[in-house]
């Protein structure tokens, strides 16, 4: 893989793994389309320039971790590991089938070089600040980052991992909401509202970030802030739009988990073209 620091490099990749994500889903005629389009630009950016990985080496034990904790989200994590060289690109059209490696979510027994077989809302943090406070006690460089839906984060265990995180002072672990506003069948200030959402992991004790998660720019300083912030760990708000980059997406709960129809299919491919 060729790393960059680009912006425009980023955004042009972030246009191709939506353009994967659609055709996977299509192809499956299941899957998640909204939040998995909401998380693009975020997992773009850790993937293609902020981690440390090697996709020829990936159990290197000084590696950055990552974390899907909304792992039904995964057709942009596997988007993004096989443009990165850990995993095959003409398989991904297989995703959801019988035997395929890119199941619903993600699965360790069938990619090994994921960290974590996730999906189980309300588990990643905890697993990621396990990985981290491992590397701080080792003495590892080692950081963990851990993608998080909003609706993911009304699970209390969620606010049990934040009390952890900021009492044993985990620096090293960023946690990002991929705040899109949606859950499911409907908006999250209608079902369970997460306001004041930045009073909330301020109080717990954690560095508080509020951005645009769409913005590439905004989301490489937030994580460089994120490295440079010492003694407490760190959740970086970045606001998303379900559905992002396919008009008819944007911002409606029906493509929470909907797959779109082939015609849909050529809509969105060519708004992305």
């Amino acid at each position: 893989m060729t790393k960059t620091s680009n912006p425009a490099e980023l955004a042009d990749i972030s246009k191709l793994v939506r353009r994967h994500i659609i055709e996977m889903i299509t192809a499956a005629k299941s899957g998640h389309p909204g939040g998995s389009l909401s998380a693009t630009e975020i997992v773009v950016s850790l993937f293609f320039d902020i981690m440390k990985h090697d996709p020829a080496n990936p159990k290197w034990a000084d590696r950055d971790r990552f974390i899907l904790g909304k792992g039904h989200a995964c057709p942009v994590l596997y988007s993004v590991m096989a443009e990165c060289g850990y995993t095959p690109i003409d398989q991904l059209n297989t995703f959801r089938s019988l035997g395929s490696i890119y199941q619903g979510h993600p699965d360790v027994r069938y990619i090994p070089a994921l960290e974590a077989s996730t999906g189980s809302l309300g588990e990643g943090l905890s697993v990621g600040l396990g990985m981290a406070l491992a590397a701080k006690m080792n003495n590892s460089p080692s950081r963990t980052f851990v993608v998080l839906g909003d609706g993911e984060i009304q699970e209390g265990q969620i606010w049990e991992a934040a009390m952890f995180g900021a009492f044993h002072k985990v620096d090293n672990l960023v946690c990002i909401v991929d705040s899109n506003k949606i859950q499911l069948d409907g908006f999250v200030k209608d079902i369970m509202p997460l306001d004041p959402l930045i009073d909330k992991w301020k109080s717990f004790g954690w560095n508080v970030l509020d951005i645009d998660g769409h913005n590439i720019v905004a989301l490489q300083n937030a994580f460089h802030q994120a490295e440079n912030t010492k003694g407490i760990p760190t959740c970086i708000i970045a606001n998303t739009i379900k559905g992002k980059g396919v008009s008819f997406m944007e911002n409606n709960p029906k493509w929470h988990g909907t797959a779109p129809s082939k015609e849909e299919c050529e809509l969105a491919l060519k708004e992305l073209a």
